[in-house]
């Protein structure tokens, strides 16, 4: 896994930077009222713009994280990432993994 950001909590949810070869943006994560059991639990943005969807999980150490999918049209296709806490006390680093192929 690669960290591509840096988050902490924040009263309304989560800022940070997410950085890679195409973006360096300024970020947040907000949590949003989901009207459905498949609606996202966070939106994600880069200023006003929606860059992601968030989906709180569990793992299977019984961590909780947010499964993240980011996109943006300067990307070939979207990024699927994780919000994990850091060692540091409020703080969260944005992991992105390549899916396995098959």
């Amino acid at each position: 896994m690669t960290t591509i950001g840096s988050f902490v909590k924040t009263d309304d949810g989560y800022a940070g930077i997410i950085q890679t070869l195409t973006l360096d943006v300024r970020a947040k994560l907000v949590p949003c009222d989901g009207t459905s059991e498949m609606s996202p639990d966070f939106r994600l943005y880069a200023g006003t713009m929606e860059i992601g969807a968030g989906w709180k999980k569990t793992s299977e150490s019984q961590k909780e994280f947010v499964s993240l999918k980011l996109d943006d049209p300067s990307l070939p296709h979207p990024i699927y990432a994780s919000l994990f806490p850091s060692d540091e006390p409020e703080s969260f680093l944005l992991l992105w993994s390549r899916p396995k192929s098959t």
